[in-house]
C-alpha cells in the first residue's frame, strides 16, 4: 500500500515541478516524458501483487521487484532533482523539486527501514545526483547544500534506528507468537502421553464429520480403553500407571501413523483415532493391528514386561444414521463397551445401517 501511495505523488511532484516551471510550453516533450514515466512506475506498483502461492522463493522474488520499482523510482526523482536544479527555466519550481526529495526520503527513510542497506541506497539515489548538481553551482548554493546534507545524515540515523527498533519489535512477536502457539499446544495436548486431549477432540471431532458429511468422503473413529487398568494403579501404583499410559501411545504411534491421523487421549484410560478418508475395513485393520501388537508385547513396568490388552470400538461415519456427531460417537462408543461386555480384549464394528456388530479376539494370555 505504500509503494502505490507513492507512486501517486511522484506523478503529481513532477506535475508540479513541470507546471510550475517558466515556460512548460518550451519543454513540453519533457513534461510529458516524466509524465509517462512516473504514470509507468505508478502502473507498475499498482500491477505489483503477493503471488498466490507464498514460498520463500516467490516472496523473496516479490520482494526483490518491490525493490526494484523503488531504487529506480529513487534514481529516476534523484535525476529529474539535479536536472531542476541545473536548468535556469527551472527556477521558479526548484525548491518542489527539493521539498519533494525531502518529503520522499522521510517517507522512505521511515517505511522501510526493514531492510536498512537498500533503504540506504535508495536514499543516496535520491539525493547524491541533487547534492553534485548543487555543489557545482558554486558558493550561492552551499547553504542549501550544507543543509540538506545535514538534513541526508539526520535520515540515515533515523532509518538506523528504525531497523533496529523494527527488529526488536518483530523479535518480540515473534517471541509472543512462539509462546502462544506453545500455550495452544499445551492446551490441546495431553501432558503425559503427549497426544491430544479432549480439548482437541471436541473441536476436531465435530469439524471432522462436517466435512466428511459435506465431502460425502469416509471418516473412521476408534475408540480404545485399556482393559482393568485399575490393576495397574492398585498392584504397582500411579507412577507405573503412567508409564503404562505412555507405553500405550507409544504403541499407538507406530501402529497408526499415517500423516491424517489425529491420536487422542479422550480422559483416563481412553483413546480414540481419527482416521478422514478412511473405510470401516481399513481401521479395522489397523486397529486389530494395534490389538495384536498390544497383546504380544504388552508394556514394560518397573523394568518387568507385564501383559496388557485393550477393549476397541470401530466404526465409519454414516450419514443415513449419524444425524451429527454425538450420534456417530455414541455409536461406537456403543461397539466399544459390547467389545468389554464380551469378555474384553477384542474388537467390534458399529454396525453400518441395519448390519449386525461384527467383532474379532484373541484368547487372553
Amino acid at each position: 500500500m505504500r509503494t502505490r501511495l507513492g507512486g501517486v505523488y511522484y506523478l503529481l511532484a513532477w506535475t508540479l515541478t513541470w507546471g510550475f516551471s517558466a515556460a512548460p510550453t518550451l519543454h513540453l516533450a519533457h513534461g510529458l516524458i516524466g509524465i509517462a514515466f512516473f504514470a509507468l512506475m505508478l502502473l507498475l506498483r499498482l500491477l505489483h501483487r503477493l503471488p498466490g502461492e507464498q514460498t520463500p522463493q516467490t516472496l523473496q522474488r516479490w520482494l526483490d521487484r518491490h525493490w526494484a520499482l523503488i531504487l529506480l523510482t529513487a534514481l529516476a526523482w534523484g535525476s529529474v532533482h539535479a536536472w531542476t536544479l541545473n536548468n535556469p527555466l527551472f527556477a521558479r519550481s526548484w525548491l518542489i523539486a527539493t521539498l519533494g526529495t525531502i518529503a520522499f526520503s522521510t517517507a522512505l527513510a521511515y517505511s522501510f527501514a526493514m531492510s536498512r542497506r537498500r533503504a540506504i541506497v535508495a536514499l543516496l539515489l535520491l539525493y547524491l545526483p541533487g547534492l553534485l548538481a548543487l555543489a557545482s553551482q558554486g558558493p550561492a548554493q552551499h547553504p542549501t547544500l550544507i543543509t540538506l546534507g545535514f538534513y541526508l545524515s539526520y535520515l540515515c540515523l533515523a532509518l538506523n534506528r528504525s531497523h533496529h527498533e523494527y527488529h526488536d519489535t518483530l523479535g518480540l512477536e515473534l517471541k509472543l507468537l512462539a509462546q502462544q502457539q506453545a500455550l495452544e499446544h499445551l492446551s490441546r495436548t495431553d501432558s503425559l502421553t503427549q497426544l491430544g486431549n479432549r480439548h482437541q477432540f471436541n473441536n476436531l471431532f465435530p469439524a471432522m464429520v462436517a466435512n466428511a458429511r459435506r465431502q460425502q468422503t469416509p471418516l473412521a473413529l476408534v475408540l480404545l480403553d485399556i482393559d482393568f487398568f485399575k490393576r495397574v494403579n492398585d498392584e504397582h501404583g500411579h507412577a507405573s500407571g503412567d508409564a503404562c499410559l505412555s507405553a500405550f501411545a507409544a504403541l499407538m504411534r507406530q501402529v497408526f501413523r499415517r500423516g491424517g491421523d489425529a491420536l487422542l487421549r479422550l480422559g483416563g484410560e481412553e483413546f480414540g483415532v481419527l482416521m478422514p478418508d478412511t473405510s470401516l475395513a481399513q481401521a479395522s485393520l489397523l486397529a486389530e493391528q494395534f490389538r495384536q501388537a498390544l497383546l504380544e508385547q504388552g508394556v514394560e513396568i518397573q523394568g518387568r514386561r507385564q501383559p496388557l490388552t485393550a477393549s476397541l470400538g470401530v466404526g465409519c461415519f454414516d450419514a443415513l444414521q449419524d444425524d451429527s456427531a454425538e450420534a456417530f460417537f455414541r455409536r461406537v462408543d456403543a461397539a466399544l463397551y459390547l467389545a468389554k461386555g464380551r469378555g474384553r480384549n477384542r474388537l467390534v464394528q458399529a454396525p453400518a445401517c441395519n448390519g449386525p456388530l461384527q467383532s474379532s479376539s484373541a484368547p487372553l494370555s
